[in-house]
C-alpha cells in the first residue's frame, strides 16, 4: 500500500489490524449490499479496499441509528437517540486515531491514516442519521433533498475523497455528491411502501397538497395513481443527478471511473424501474437483474475505453451541498 497521507498524525500506526479490518469490511459490504459489493470489485485493490472501510462505518452507524443488521427489519423500541450518542464519541476517537474496540469505528480510524477526510464531511453524514433517529419529514423539496444529502450525497464527497480528488476540488466533489443524491431519490421512490410499514414517510408535504393526498393516507389503494406522480418526479429528480455525476467521473482515474460508472447505470435502473411500473411500482421490490448489473458494467469499461464525452453537463437548477471552512482550508 502506498504511504498514509503525511497530513495525518497518525501516519503508519501499526495498533490496526489492517487484514482483519479489511476482512471485516468485505463482509459487511457482502452482506449490506450485493450491488456495491459488485460494482467495488471493480476498483484497484488499495482503493477497494479503502471503500470498504468506509462503507463498514456508514454501515455500521446506520444501523445503530434505525436499530438494524446491515439493514432488513427495524427493531421495536429501539433507541435512537442513544446509538446516537454512541456514534459521535466513536468518531471522535476514530478521528484521534484511538483504538475503539468496535471493528467498523476502527475500520474509519484505519482509513483516516490513509485518506484525508475533513470531519465535517463526516459530520455531515452523521447530521443524516440524527435526522432519522428524530423520525424527521420533509415539508418541501428543498428538505427533501437536503436530507438526500445528508444520508447519502455526502458519503459520495467521502468516497471521491477515497477515491483521490482533493479536497479542495469543490466542482467535483459537488458530482460525487450529485452521485449519493441519485442513489437516495432511487431509494425513495423504491421504499416508500416499506417506509410507510415503519412509519417514516420522506415524500414532502407539500407534494402531498398538491395532489390532495390526505397526511398518512398516500399508501392507500384509491391514491396509487398520484403516488405514482411523485416516484416520477423522484425518479426525474434522480436522473438529472445521475447525469450530473457522469459527467464529474471523468475527474477520476479508469478503475474508480468504471466502477462509479456501473454502479451510477445499476442504482439508475431502480428509479427507471420505478417509474416504468407506474401504479404496480410496490407490488413487490424493484431491483436490478443480475443479467442488467453485468451489462452496465460492461458498457461502464466500455465507457472508460473511449474518449470521455466532451459537451459539458451542467449542474444549473440541482440543489449544492453546504460549503465548510474546514473543507476550503
Amino acid at each position: 500500500m502506498p504511504s498514509p497521507n503525511p497530513s495525518h498524525k497518525w501516519e503508519g500506526d501499526s495498533r490496526y489490524d489492517a487484514p482483519a479490518l479489511h476482512g471485516f469490511a468485505y463482509d459487511s459490504i457482502a452482506r449490506g449490499s450485493k450491488s456495491f459489493a459488485l460494482a467495488s470489485r471493480l476498483f484497484d485493490r488499495i482503493t477497494r479496499e479503502r471503500v470498504w472501510l468506509l462503507y463498514a462505518w456508514c454501515r455500521a452507524a446506520d444501523d445503530l441509528t434505525d436499530g438494524q443488521d446491515h439493514g432488513g427489519a427495524m427493531a421495536s423500541g429501539h433507541d435512537a437517540a442513544a446509538a446516537i450518542g454512541r456514534i459521535r464519541p466513536l468518531t471522535d476517537r476514530a478521528y484521534a486515531g484511538e483504538l475503539t474496540g468496535d471493528p467498523a469505528f476502527d475500520a474509519l480510524g484505519l482509513l483516516l491514516t490513509e485518506v484525508e477526510i475533513p470531519r465535517a464531511v463526516i459530520d455531515d453524514i452523521i447530521a443524516g442519521f440524527e435526522l432519522d433517529a428524530q423520525d424527521w419529514r420533509p415539508r418541501s423539496e428543498a428538505d427533501l433533498l437536503r436530507y438526500c444529502y445528508h444520508v447519502a450525497g455526502a458519503v459520495g464527497v467521502a468516497m471521491a475523497l477515497v477515491m483521490g480528488i482533493d479536497p479542495r476540488d469543490e466542482t467535483t466533489l459537488d458530482r460525487a455528491s450529485d452521485l449519493g443524491m441519485a442513489f437516495q431519490l432511487a431509494n425513495i421512490a423504491r421504499d416508500i411502501a416499506e417506509d410507510a410499514a415503519a412509519d417514516r414517510c420522506y415524500l414532502p408535504v407539500e407534494w402531498m397538497v398538491e395532489l390532495d393526498i390526505p397526511p398518512g393516507q398516500h399508501m392507500h389503494p384509491a391514491f396509487r395513481p398520484r403516488l405514482a406522480v411523485m416516484a416520477k418526479w423522484l425518479s426525474e429528480m434522480a436522473a438529472d443527478y445521475e447525469a450530473s455525476a457522469r459527467w464529474g467521473a471523468r475527474k477520476l482515474g479508469p478503475r474508480s471511473r468504471w466502477a462509479v460508472l456501473a454502479a451510477a447505470g445499476i442504482y439508475g435502473d431502480i428509479a427507471r424501474e420505478v417509474r416504468a411500473r407506474g401504479n404496480h411500482a410496490w407490488d413487490h421490490r424493484a431491483a436490478t437483474s443480475l443479467p442488467a448489473k453485468l451489462g452496465w458494467t460492461l458498457r461502464a469499461g466500455w465507457s472508460v475505453l473511449r474518449r470521455p464525452p466532451q459537451r459539458r453537463i451542467s449542474r444549473d437548477g440541482l440543489w449544492t451541498r453546504p460549503r465548510h471552512e474546514e473543507a476550503a482550508a
